[in-house]
């Protein structure tokens, strides 16, 4: 009789703790699409976190680390999926580790994730961020493969967006491929100073505005009329 009335309790509070998990993703799920609604981000990574727990999916944390990302709290995004490079690994999480290494100052990790985004779908914004991060990494050889990747396939309604100055700005991506190329010019070959600024110009020559290529090219006349290693 008592084994009966044991088994029964343990029937009753397994039951009840199965209605109680149920209960609780359904609060949950409902929460999070309503915070969404609302577009209040704490309260989605809030709900995301809890289903997470409740109903563990790869798809789901891949989407809370997006979030994260999506608002600057990019040590959480790596926290939450890691920054391991995995064959299995979705686009959306490759992305967040490419991103966030990357917005962390870790180029040589951000490299080999931005690697697999561009093998797995090549485009010029790719194209964009490899060339940069190569350049960033003294790859010179493998930023100019990038660059004149981006300038063949740049459409003239692609921009980048820079933020160097207190309102940040976007120009067209050519003119900031060029720039990039002036800048890899400049680090192969010091003597030829002309040359990188011709190139520049020509990023200047799309976008007469673009602040980064004018200080570049400032900089870079600078150093031809005073060389390296002059007083």
């Amino acid at each position: 009789m008592k084994k009966i009335t044991l088994l029964l309790l343990l029937f009753v509070g397994f039951n009840g703790i199965s209605q109680s998990k149920t209960e609780l993703t359904a609060h949950y799920k409902a929460f999070y699409n309503e915070m969404r609604m609302q577009g209040d981000v704490n309260g989605i990574i809030n709900a995301l976190t809890h289903l997470n727990v409740l109903e563990p999916s790869k798809a789901r944390k891949d989407t809370l680390a997006f979030v994260y990302m999506n608002s600057n709290q990019h040590l959480q995004a790596l926290n939450t999926i890691g920054v391991e490079k995995k064959n299995d690994d979705s686009d959306l999480a490759v992305q967040v580790k490419a991103v966030s290494l990357k917005a962390l100052n870790q180029p040589k990790r951000a490299l080999e994730h931005f690697e697999v985004l561009f093998t797995r779908t090549p485009s010029a914004y790719l194209a964009y961020e490899l060339a940069d991060l190569k350049i960033q990494v003294g790859d010179n050889t493998g930023a100019s493969a990038n660059i004149e990747y981006g300038i063949t396939n740049s459409q003239d309604d692609m921009k980048y967006a820079f933020y160097e100055r207190q309102q940040p700005y976007e120009v067209p991506l050519k003119a900031a491929f060029y720039h990039l190329k002036g800048l890899v010019q400049y680090n192969t070959d010091k003597n030829n100073i002309d040359a990188a600024i011709a190139t520049i110009d020509e990023a200047l020559k799309i976008e007469p505005n673009f602040n980064l290529a004018s200080l570049s090219k400032q900089a870079l006349q600078s150093r031809k009329e005073k060389p390296e290693g002059e007083e």
